[in-house]
């Protein structure tokens, strides 16, 4: 390949894994760091414990609802059009004007805090499948395990890095010209909308969009999608076993917080697990692309859900705050590694040119798993009064998607040759 157009392939990757490095502050500060905290202890505080939990689990139970229904159409539409990068842009739009909006919202308005919550999370979901589907422009099915993987760290990294800062504003207010905590809490949601917009704009100069794969009716080509999908053995097996596991690891990860909080845990030991997550996730989701490549991706996605499923057990009996860390560091040595590798195992199964549409499945999967997560966790909590209960059935969902994913056989074309093999 000449110079120049390396040259602009590794511009475009960098891009692409800049969207990440800013979308990932909604997940850090937002999604998992501040909003439970702060809904639990400011917008809900008059609540049961039990009940701002069941709510809080119904919400990101409804957002993902309406991300499983708009994403596998969407997706269809944009390959169709050529559009990937336009709605991509619209749903970040979505994201960044609700992260903001959560800076208004007063005392005791419970209702409103959780719609801009839904609203945020509509936006940064959809987005990201979007984001995915644009990993087949900017990598080749051979390198696609690499990328992948500097993704998933570059968002670690650039999302812990202002969560970082965020928590410095919250412990230390008038360091940044803030009156209390409350302050600096309304200041980070902004400063989350303000790096969120900035660090997606190099996607949309430097990452190429498709050509539009066909004229045809969105919702014509979604069913013809669907029909292929069911006909494709191993892209139906895989999307079944990753429904499975990516559930129990996004109820992890959405929950998490929540959990330390019910069992006592402080506001500071809730933040520094949080931290240890991101800047540990950073280049152990990196070190699984050379991983893959050692002992194959299908192998690295094992040694991920078997880590994961002794933390679900283990979750059950911790007690102490030590414990707590131990598990935020055991979570963050694989989380990045088994979702990039997924993302990367997934585009090398799909039908060149359609990207779009069968990412939009695959997404539409992970959400349907993230309705039904928290909404178990939410569910078993306030029927039992044990949080522990709740995380130690996730373990199952590890195992049975991995046995899933063993009976997956994947394509891939050797570099230099057309050979197909298989993936051990």
């Amino acid at each position: 390949m000449p110079a120049p157009a390396r040259g602009a392939k590794r511009r475009a990757q960098i891009a692409w894994a800049l969207n990440a490095w800013g979308n990932h502050a909604f997940s850090t500060t937002i999604l998992v760091g501040f909003f439970p905290i702060f809904f639990d202890r400011y917008w809900a505080k008059e609540l049961p414990g039990t009940t701002s939990t069941f709510w809080l689990g119904i919400t990101n139970s409804a957002a993902a609802f309406v991300v499983m229904l708009l994403a596998p159409w969407l997706g269809a539409l944009a390959d169709l059009r050529g559009r990937k990068k336009a709605y991509l842009g619209w749903f970040t739009v979505l994201g960044v004007l609700s992260s903001a909006a959560l800076a208004l919202v007063g005392a005791g308005q419970w209702t409103l805090a959780l719609l801009l919550f839904a609203l945020g999370q509509v936006g940064f979901f959809a987005s990201y499948s979007f984001n995915d589907a644009l990993l087949v422009q900017v990598a080749e099915p051979e390198e696609s395990d690499q990328v992948s993987a500097f993704g998933f760290a570059m968002g670690y990294l650039g999302g812990g890095l202002l969560f970082l800062v965020n928590v410095a504003m919250a412990l230390r207010p008038a360091w940044f010209g803030l009156a209390d905590a409350t302050a600096a809490t309304r200041a980070a949601f902004l400063t989350v909308a303000a790096w969120w917009s900035l660090f997606c704009l190099p996607l949309f100069r430097y990452v190429p969009e498709a050509e539009p794969a066909a004229q045809a009716s969105g919702w014509r080509e979604l069913w013809q999608t669907l029909k292929s999908v069911l006909r494709n053995k191993p892209v139906l097996r895989f999307l079944i076993a990753y429904w499975l596991y990516i559930d129990a690891i996004g109820t992890l990860q959405q929950m998490a917080v929540d959990f330390g909080a019910k069992l006592g845990f402080s506001t500071s030991t809730l933040i520094t697990a949080l931290l240890l997550v991101q800047f540990i996730s950073f280049p152990a989701a990196w070190a699984f692309g050379p991983l893959a490549r050692r002992i194959g991706t299908r192998r690295a996605i094992y040694l991920g859900l078997a880590v994961f499923g002794g933390l679900s057990i283990w979750a059950y009996f911790m007690q102490t705050e030590r414990q707590f860390y131990q598990m935020a560091a055991g979570v963050a040595l694989v989380q990045g590694g088994v979702q990039a590798l997924s993302r990367s195992y997934f585009s090398r199964l799909i039908p060149p040119g359609r990207s779009g549409e069968y990412f939009g499945f695959y997404n539409m999967l992970g959400k349907f798993a993230a309705i039904l997560g928290p909404l178990v966790v939410g569910v078993v909590a306030l029927l039992t009064g044990s949080p522990h209960l709740s995380i130690m059935v996730l373990a199952l969902f590890f195992l049975v998607g991995a046995v899933l994913l063993s009976r997956v056989e994947e394509p891939a074309t050797v570099a230099g040759g057309a050979k197909m093999v298989h993936d051990p």
